[in-house]
């Protein structure tokens, strides 16, 4: 891994991709961040070695692949400095914001038409990533060469697994599963936890009994080859106190309501697209 990688923005998902590149052995010097406020990326240059600057314009010019962490409704006037500034032609573009698409990324980059664009990657990470055991959906234009899209794959499973994708399209199913997903896990462990105060515990007790119970099963899934549905039958007996849960959840719709906010979060994606 000897390519220059420069991280436009010094948030949280830039923050985790770049720990984790550095752990994966990265040189320090063959990565620099650009942010307009200096707390954070000083902050990443003093703790990691890598290079920092207030431009975009010299992160981007210094590197071979660029990650644009900015905000979404950022993501434009971005690529529009770089179209005017440097030949983005040599330069492969990976972005990780939300309801941000292909042609809108390219044509900010000054494409005229699809077959003429650059090289631009879509990626969708989700909030564990921070911790390297993230999810990121990935989709590449046209333009990506093989070498470029080895180098991406490396680049994002610094901080958890790729999911490479056939279509644009699937980054919306991404998003709904993954991407929004650890909250629909937060609001789970939060009812939980409230329960279980007001059962008697403390909110520390609470939180560490529904914390650890949430890793078990998590790593229970990972290293059990047999379905999830089997897991569950698993802990499952006829007649027990975990029926008796179980049964609450089906007669309050859980499936179902899963779905319909599933389906909320693709909706939403679709809208953010179009500026809605």
């Amino acid at each position: 891994m000897n390519n220059k990688v420069a991280f436009i923005g010094a948030g949280n998902m830039n923050r985790a991709i770049i720990i984790g590149l550095i752990k994966n052995g990265i040189a320090p010097a063959d990565i620099i961040v650009s942010n307009p406020s200096p707390g954070k990326r000083e902050a990443l240059a003093n703790e990691y070695g890598i290079k920092q600057t207030e431009s975009n314009i010299e992160a981007a010019s210094y590197a071979d692949y660029i990650v644009l962490g900015v905000k979404p409704h950022l993501i434009a006037s971005v690529c529009e400095e770089f179209a005017d500034t440097i030949d983005v032609s040599k330069k492969c573009f990976i972005s990780v914001a939300a309801g941000t698409t292909m042609a809108q990324i390219q044509s900010a980059l000054g494409a005229t038409q699809a077959d003429n664009g650059f090289a631009v990657i879509r990626s969708m990470p989700n909030t564990p990533s921070q911790l390297g055991m993230g999810v990121s959906g990935a989709y590449a234009s046209p333009q990506v060469s093989a070498e470029q899209k080895a180098f991406a794959d490396q680049l994002m499973k610094a901080s958890g697994i790729v999911k490479w994708l056939s279509s644009e399209a699937e980054i919306d199913h991404i998003i709904a599963v993954s991407g929004s997903g650890p909250a629909y896990f937060f609001l789970f462990m939060e009812a939980m936890a409230a329960e279980a105060e007001r059962l008697g515990f403390d909110a520390q007790e609470a939180r560490e009994l529904v914390q650890q119970t949430a890793l078990g099963a998590a790593h229970m899934v990972a290293e059990n080859d047999i379905s999830i549905g089997q897991l569950r039958e698993n802990v499952t007996s006829k007649g027990g106190t975990t029926q008796a849960a179980l049964n609450t959840f089906n007669q309050g719709g859980l499936s179902d309501l899963v779905s319909d906010a599933m389906q909320a979060a693709i909706s939403r994606a679709k809208e953010m697209a179009k500026g809605e």
